[in-house]
C-alpha cells in the first residue's frame, strides 16, 4: 500500500509567499496533518510520496523523516502530478492519493476508503454532500461507473448536484497506471485532471462522508481560520471528555499531538503546542504558551513560557517565567518572576523566584538563588558552564562569570560578581569594600 500527497501548488489564493502547504493550523503545517493521519491510517513513511512543486525545498524541509517526496517541475495538474511519481516508483496493490491542504481528514476515514476497494475494483472515490458546492467537483454515479466533472467545465445542470468530490481515492495500481496514459489536458484550464482517470474505472464505488468538514480543503486564509477554529473545538472537547478541566475552550489553543492527564486544569489563553505532555492534576495558565515540553504531575504554571524543557513533579514556574529549550526542573523547584532559564538543570527542592538568568548550569538540590542573579555564560566567543552544589545559597544581585563552580554548602554575598571556584563550605565575596565618610554633606548650623 502506498500513499500519494499532492503538495506542488502555489496557492494563489493565500497571497502569501510560503507554499500553502506550509500554513500551520494549531501551530502544525496542514501538510503534516494530512500526513499524520495517513501515517495513523496504516501506511508508513517509507511507503508516502509527497509531491512537491512550489518552492519544494521549503515544504521538504518540514515533512516527517523517511517520507519520500517527488518534485513537480511545471504544475500542470493533479494528474501531472501522479504521472511524476510513476517515473520513479513502482506502485503496487492499492494507491490512496489525497491532497496536501485537507487537514482535518481523519485516519479512520482513509482505512474505511482502502478496505472498501476490495478485490476487483478499481477506483473508491471518497465524496461528501455540501448545500453550497460552488467550486469541487461534482461527481455523477451511474451503473457502476463514477464520472467527475469539474465546477469550471460543468454545465448548469450538473452544477445542481450537491454532491462533491473531495479529492481523496483508492486506486488499483494497476488501473493508476494504464489510466492515466489516455488523459489529457482538454479542459478549461488545459490541466491533466486526475478526476478524469475516475471515468475509466468500470468498477467504481463512492464512500460518502458523514461530516463534510473532515474534507475541508484550505484555499484561503478564511479557510485556514475556520479549520482552526473547528480543529481546536474537536481537539478540546475530547481533552474535556477524557477527565481534562479546560476553563474556557474558546481561547485555549491546544495542538493535536499533545497528551494531558487526568484533573489537570487549563486557564483561559493557554497555548500547548508540539509535541507536549502534561501529567495529572495540573494547573496551566493563564496567558501561558507551552511547546515541546514535557510535564509531570501536580505542576503549576502561570502566566509563563515554556518550550523544549522538562518539568518534574510538584515545581511551580511563574508568573511571567521563561523556560527555553534545555531547561529541566527537578522535583518540587520553584521558579517566580522574570526568571529564565536555558540549557541547565535545577536540583530538587531549588529556588529562583525573581529577576533571574541562568543559563548552562547545573544546579544541585535546595539552592537558593538571590533575586538579580545571573551566569555570565558567553564570553563573545564560547558558551561556559556554571556549576553549583547542594544546599547552596547564592545572594542577591550576584554575578556568577562562567566557567565557575560553587560548591556544596557554600554562601556567596549578595552584590557579588564571582569569577573563581568556591570550595565546599565557604563563603564568597566579591565585591567593593564600603567606604562612609560620615557627615560629608551635612552644613554646619551657621549655614556655611
Amino acid at each position: 500500500m502506498k500513499a500519494i500527497v499532492l503538495a506542488a501548488g502555489l496557492g494563489k489564493r493565500m497571497n502569501s509567499n510560503q507554499p500553502k502547504v506550509t500554513h500551520k493550523i494549531l501551530d502544525k503545517a496542514m501538510i503534516n496533518w494530512v500526513l499524520s493521519a495517513v501515517f495513523n491510517a496504516g501506511i508508513a513513511p517509507e511507503d508516502t510520496i509527497v509531491v512537491t512543486g512550489y518552492k519544494a525545498e521549503t515544504v521538504e524541509a518540514i515533512l516527517p523523516e523517511g517520507v519520500k517526496t517527488v518534485r513537480q517541475l511545471e504544475q500542470l495538474g493533479t494528474g501531472h502530478a501522479v504521472m511524476q511519481v510513476l517515473e520513479s516508483v513502482e506502485l503496487e496493490g492499492k494507491v490512496l492519493v489525497l491532497p496536501g491542504d485537507v487537514p482535518l481528514i481523519r485516519a479512520a476515514t482513509l482505512r474505511n476508503l482502502m478496505e472498501k476497494l476490495a478485490e476487483g475494483l478499481e477506483v473508491v472515490v471518497l465524496t461528501t454532500e455540501l448545500n453550497e458546492p460552488a467550486e469541487y467537483g461534482r461527481v455523477i454515479s451511474k451503473n457502476g461507473r463514477v464520472r467527475i466533472v469539474e465546477a469550471k467545465d460543468a454545465t448548469p445542470e450538473e452544477k445542481k448536484i450537491k454532491e462533491i468530490n473531495t479529492g481523496i481515492y483508492v486506486f488499483s495500481a494497476e488501473f493508476l497506471k494504464s489510466s492515466l496514459k489516455m488523459i489529457t489536458p482538454n479542459n478549461a484550464q488545459k490541466e491533466y485532471y486526475l478526476t478524469d482517470v475516475v471515468q475509466f474505472a468500470e468498477r467504481a464505488e463512492r464512500l460518502i462522508l458523514a461530516d463534510p468538514t473532515e474534507s475541508l480543503g484550505i484555499n484561503d486564509r478564511i479557510q485556514l481560520s475556520k479549520a482552526q477554529r473547528i480543529a481546536r473545538k474537536k481537539i478540546n472537547y475530547e481533552h474535556m471528555l477524557n477527565g481534562v478541566t479546560i476553563i474556557d475552550p474558546d481561547t485555549t489553543y491546544i495542538g493535536p499531538d499533545v497528551v494531558i492527564g487526568k484533573d489537570t486544569v487549563i486557564e483561559p489563553m493557554t497555548f500547548i503546542y508540539g509535541h507536549t505532555v502534561i501529567g495529572e492534576k495540573c494547573v496551566i495558565g493563564p496567558m501561558t504558551r507551552i511547546i515541546d515540553s514535557k510535564i509531570f504531575d501536580d505542576v503549576k504554571v502561570t502566566r509563563s513560557e515554556v518550550e523544549g524543557a522538562m518539568i518534574h513533579n510538584a515545581c511551580s514556574v511563574g508568573p511571567y517565567s521563561r523556560l527555553r529549550p534545555g531547561a529541566v526542573l527537578l522535583e518540587n523547584v520553584k521558579v517566580g518572576n522574570f526568571v529564565e532559564i536555558k540549557k541547565s538543570t535545577i536540583g530538587s527542592n531549588s529556588k529562583a523566584q525573581h529577576l533571574t538568568y541562568l543559563g548552562d548550569a547545573e544546579i544541585g538540590e535546595n539552592v537558593n538563588v538571590g533575586a538579580g542573579t545571573i551566569t555570565c555564560n558567553y564570553d563573545g566567543k564560547n558558551k561556559h558552564r556554571t556549576t553549583i552544589g547542594a544546599n547552596a545559597f547564592i545572594g542577591s544581585n550576584t554575578s556568577l562569570v562562567a566557567p565557575v563552580s560553587i560548591g556544596k554548602n557554600s554562601i556567596v554575598g549578595a552584590g557579588s560578581v564571582i569569577t573563581e571556584n568556591v570550595p565546599d563550605y565557604s563563603l564568597a565575596l566579591g565585591r567593593a569594600r564600603q567606604i562612609v565618610k560620615i557627615n560629608r554633606y551635612r552644613k554646619n548650623e551657621e549655614g556655611e
